[in-house]
């Protein structure tokens, strides 16, 4: 067994992977959404929209996953890469929020308050990633600490939206 695999997170690692564990484990009752709602489509489209839209943010959760696997091979980007990447998962998640009905909003509005907040603490990870090198951390082990985090954050999240899905019947009209 390799024991370089079992290295130890950063405190700051630690903490993000635990904060993304407890939004899932509490209910944000009362949290505002970052979930807008879009204009009703026409009747019969629903499913499909709702259906394509969770299907590219799985999708744009497998590419963040592959970038958290990936950013070592970076000189100087992985950083920038598995941000991007990051970006792109929130941008999904906001149309996917917005094919939703009224309905399955107001049905699920403590778990999609708890999606976002788990998208708000990788986001933290970004900020703790440059605080660590900041403070002097080298920056391998720091993006390293990074992308482990990340990549356990993603799937416990993609988890948890999968879950919600399900629950709130999404796709199946």
């Amino acid at each position: 067994m390799n024991l370089r695999r079992n290295i130890a997170f950063s405190k700051a690692a630690r903490a993000a992977l635990i904060g993304l564990a407890l939004a899932f484990v509490q209910p944000l009752r009362g949290q505002p959404s970052s979930i807008v709602l879009a204009p009703a489509p026409a009747p019969g489209q629903d499913a499909m929209a709702q259906q394509n839209a969770w299907r590219t943010v799985q999708s744009r959760v497998s590419w963040f996953q592959n970038s958290t696997r990936s950013a070592y091979g970076f000189q100087t980007g992985g950083y920038g890469y598995m941000l991007q990447q990051f970006q792109m998962l929130r941008s999904a998640y906001s149309a996917f929020g917005a094919s939703l009905t009224q309905q399955q909003l107001e049905r699920g509005a403590n778990e999609l308050a708890e999606l976002d907040a788990g998208l708000d603490i990788m986001q933290d990870a970004f900020s703790n990633y440059q605080q660590e090198l900041a403070q002097g951390a080298a920056a391998t082990s720091a993006l390293n600490d990074l992308r482990q985090v990340l990549y356990q954050a993603s799937r416990v999240w993609l988890q948890q939206l999968n879950n919600v899905s399900h629950r709130l019947r999404v796709g199946r009209g």
